[in-house]
């Protein structure tokens, strides 16, 4: 027998619908913050670094 906490407990939506709903809702927060003006956080895989990426396309790396 499984025993189920509130943390486990999902509302009968599964891992995959969690998942792509956080997604949207971070592309979603991203969008927001490119119509305000304000730099979005992303990681360059090939330099393994952090930056904010300006609306304008801009990239500032951080150190």
């Amino acid at each position: 027998m499984t025993i189920l906490n509130e943390l486990d407990s999902t509302c009968g939506i599964s891992d995959e619908e969690l998942t792509q709903r956080f997604k949207e809702s971070i592309r979603i927060d991203d969008e927001i913050r490119k119509i305000k003006g304000l730099p979005v956080a992303r990681y360059d895989d090939e330099k393994k670094q952090a930056y904010l990426e300006y609306p304008d396309g801009r990239r500032e790396y951080v150190e």
